[in-house]
């Protein structure tokens, strides 16, 4: 079985959503999400790059559109 390497994809989009403006925005986080979720399994290497980003969002990132992106995923992922 091939190995899943959406995990590398998913950083590679983080480091460019953080360069382009220095922040992340609900949106790009959602299309970060979405690329763990098209194979149908967040598997562990894919949640430990969304914890990651995650971790690096600050306070004047949290808007209700980013608070609602990461109520999705945090209920898909735990789940």
């Amino acid at each position: 079985m091939k190995e899943n390497r959406d995990y590398l994809e998913m950083s590679f989009q983080s480091i460019n959503c953080f360069a382009d403006d220095g922040k992340l925005d609900a949106g790009e986080l959602m299309k970060i999400f979405e690329i763990a979720k098209r194979d149908g399994v967040v598997d562990e290497n894919e949640r430990r790059v969304l914890r990651n980003i995650i971790s690096r969002i600050t306070p004047e990132e949290l808007d209700a559109p980013m608070k609602e992106a990461l109520k999705t995923i945090q209920q898909e992922i735990s789940g």
